[in-house]
């Protein structure tokens, strides 16, 4: 690793500006983040994954890699792993062989402890709420109908369901409860889009906890706990540095997952690494149906910044499993499937021009990649009018992902700000939010209500939130809330199971499907590799 201090200065930073973390981490402190933004943003999102995932981390890095090699200042920004993944299915989070992040496994495990620091917030505020109702329940919260649950960054469907408050009077008040993964937390939401101090603790003072019986909100402020959770929080809200195993800077804060909530680093990262670098890489979460659009309707309003670029990444796998081919049999070559997997791959191409947004598709290669099959991804691409460039991040890092920061640069040239688009409207009710992204982002029917998020969208319409921005959370597998619709599926309906506020973060979560916000681990877990 190149000392720390030395990638710093590529960003402007002086050594004074960092608080040191142990080998090859810093924080940066907010008094550092006051120059002015210079750099361009690069939005790096992909097409629907397959359970076997499409590479975006690796590929930011390679391509951060290769834009410095063309002597270009880059720098890419990146979420924080969840140990859920990292010890269950996914394994680590700081992309792989010859373009990751280092020191890796301390990225992957505690890094700055930024994720328990989130943790011990929600679970300080779980605390205080039951504490609240066994000491006589002076606001009046009624049992049936509080909204805040306990987290864990650990994966666990045992806690899906749980019931607290047994042991008899001295042990609190019997309530049935539930245990999400700390990336789900509202709380990594407030964290990742809060720009100040003050601007943290009342985002956190307006968190929803519960409501009365007459189903008035209750929110964190009126437990008196907002200042304790914002001082867990305060060395949290610092971004981080680290480097690429080729040295390049790299911002690595929060980690709110696509699926479940907006799926992108921190308004503070983007910032910090704007002003130190011509091209900032920042990976979306999932396809560009899910993080690429929150990071387009959530994100870039609230951060103030607009990408001048955008890349689409596929693989040939995850063209097999949108042709149909079960997760058991996607490194079998299957051209066929290939064919029929390329409609998703140009929807999502399509659907980042509608955000007016230069787009870039990649392929991801494997070593195992039948060269038959990658001619006739470019030729379908090219076809459609798109030059698709072929990247060997894995294999190569900044070296293999030189045609990729080619693109990048020729399609930065040609970007208009003035034709970026939200498809969020201000104003937009939530009804009218949520038939705009079924319609024009997810290519369905329309939505239904079930009678459970009827009822949540009433408690938010006399909370006066009904038009606040929405931020589905539902499958990163289909288009449609279905796992197993794969490819591009029609005429289908989102049904919403439920509606959650969250004030906090400034949006309203409509949860679809059969999403759970608390992974269950694998039958071999990934932890069992572990020394």
């Amino acid at each position: 690793m190149r000392p720390l201090q030395e990638v710093a200065a590529d960003l402007g930073l002086a050594p004074q500006d960092l608080h040191l973390w142990g080998p090859g981490r810093a924080k940066i402190p907010l008094e550092a983040l006051n120059r002015p933004q210079r750099g361009r943003l690069v939005l790096l999102t992909a097409m629907s994954p397959s359970p076997a995932g499409i590479g975006k981390t690796t590929v930011a890095i390679a391509l951060t890699d290769a834009l410095r090699r063309r002597q270009v200042s880059a720098a890419v920004c990146l979420r924080e792993p969840s140990m859920g993944p990292v010890f269950g299915m996914k394994g680590g989070g700081t992309g792989g062989g010859q373009a990751q992040l280092v020191p890796s496994e301390r990225i992957n495990l505690h890094f700055t402890g930024d994720s328990h620091a989130v943790t011990a917030a929600h679970n300080l505020l779980s605390a205080a709420l039951d504490n609240h109702m066994h000491f006589g329940n002076p606001l009046g919260l009624d049992p049936r109908r509080l909204s805040w649950p306990r987290v864990q960054d650990l994966s666990d469907r045992s806690l899906r369901k749980v019931v607290v408050g047994l042991g008899g009077p001295g042990g609190g008040v019997p309530r049935e409860d539930r245990f999400d993964i700390t990336a789900a937390s509202e709380i990594m939401a407030v964290l990742s889009l809060a720009r100040t101090p003050e601007e943290l603790r009342q985002r956190l003072g307006r968190m929803v906890v519960g409501r009365t019986a007459e189903r008035k909100s209750i929110q964190a402020r009126e437990l008196q706990v907002d200042g304790a959770l914002a001082t867990l929080l305060e060395e949290a809200l610092q971004p981080n540095l680290v480097q690429t195993r080729a040295g390049s800077p790299a911002l690595v804060h929060t980690g709110p997952f696509a699926n479940l909530a907006h799926g992108t680093s921190s308004v503070l990262a983007t910032r910090a690494a704007l002003q130190g670098a011509d091209f900032v890489i920042q990976e979306a979460g999932f396809g560009a149906d899910l993080g690429g659009e929150k990071f387009v309707d959530l994100f870039c309003p609230l951060a103030q910044v607009q990408p001048c670029c955008a890349v689409v990444l596929m693989t040939l796998q995850g063209l097999r499993y949108h042709g149909g081919v079960p997760k058991e049999r996607l490194a079998d070559p299957d051209p066929q499937a290939v064919r029929r997997g390329l409609p998703n791959a140009l929807f999502h191409l399509d659907l980042v021009t509608r955000f007016g947004i230069p787009v870039v598709p990649a392929l991801n290669q494997h070593d195992s990649d039948p060269p038959d099959e990658i001619v006739t991804v470019l030729e379908a691409l090219a076809s459609e009018g798109y030059s698709a460039a072929k990247v060997r991040a894995f294999q190569e890092g900044g070296a293999g992902t030189m045609e990729l920061a080619e693109r990048v640069l020729e399609g930065s040239q040609t970007c208009a700000l003035s034709q970026f688009k939200t498809f969020q409207v201000p104003g937009m009710n939530f009804e009218e939010r949520l038939e705009a992204l079924v319609r024009e982002v997810y290519g369905g029917e329309g939505f239904e209500l079930s009678p459970r998020a009827r009822e949540d969208l009433a408690d938010c319409v006399r909370d006066g939130a009904e038009r606040l921005p929405i931020c589905v959370a539902r499958t990163p597998l289909s288009l449609s809330d279905d796992p197993t619709a794969v490819g591009v599926p029609r005429g289908f309906r989102i049904h919403v199971r439920e509606i959650r506020l969250l004030a906090g973060a400034g949006f309203l979560v409509p949860v679809c499907g059969e999403l759970m916000t608390m992974p269950g681990l694998p039958r071999r877990p990934n932890f069992e590799g572990y020394a």
